[in-house]
């Protein structure tokens, strides 16, 4: 490959790192807030956000991100093909991240839950102080696993036509002929992103440990 091949990969990776990383930042915070609310048990709202947890979980990111950019001009506005791709795979990544804060929360101890709010804190203390950092640490196995899934899932929005890292390495193997070498370095790159969240994982959970002895 030639130096403008690289380039075009890096560039590329680059697409595919920050997409991610807006959808992930959005997806961790708003599937905090849904499983919260959830656990409120509003009628209605519960039913609703119960449907669309199904629906995003159930429904393929490439549909997904063809719906969403498609069906965008059909409502009177267009969509850029990269905040297309983002609201796809924040949907996605959102109702995922939802049940695992539910199920983190669910299975936090109600007996010290009842023993702060027997000292004195209020729930909003209770929840901040000694709830939010336990289920953190409990559901960061899973919000890790969760990235690492929307990461490699990434490629459906390039059927939308954003220039991610898969995107470009079609385009470098349809100009070359020579589709193993580009492919090659995709996986590599992708190998790197995922074994830097494996390696911040680790690194949260000794820090966590420390904090906890």
């Amino acid at each position: 490959m030639n130096a403008s091949a690289w380039q075009m990969l890096f560039d590329g990776a680059w697409t595919t790192l920050w997409i991610s990383a807006v959808s992930i930042a959005i997806g961790v915070v708003a599937g905090l807030i849904i499983a919260l609310i959830r656990l409120a048990r509003i009628p209605v709202i519960d039913q609703i956000l119960v449907l669309y947890i199904s629906l995003a979980r159930a429904t393929p990111l490439v549909t997904l991100a063809l719906f969403i950019f498609l069906s965008a001009p059909t409502l009177g506005f267009g969509l850029d093909r990269s905040v297309a791709g983002i609201l796809a795979l924040t949907i996605n990544t959102t109702a995922f991240n939802a049940e695992i804060w539910r199920s983190g929360f669910r299975n936090f101890s109600r007996d010290q839950r009842e023993a702060a709010m027997a000292t004195g804190m209020t729930p909003w203390i209770t929840f901040r102080r000694i709830m939010l950092p336990q289920m953190i640490i409990t559901s960061l196995p899973g919000l890790i696993n969760e990235m690492s899934f929307l990461i490699k899932g990434s490629p459906a929005i390039a059927v939308i036509g954003v220039v991610d890292l898969t995107r470009v390495t079609n385009r470098i193997s349809a100009v070359t002929y020579e589709p193993l070498p580009p492919i090659l370095v995709a996986c590599a790159l992708y190998m790197v992103i995922i074994g830097a969240l494996v390696w911040l994982q680790r690194l949260a959970e000794r820090r966590a440990n420390r904090l906890a002895t």
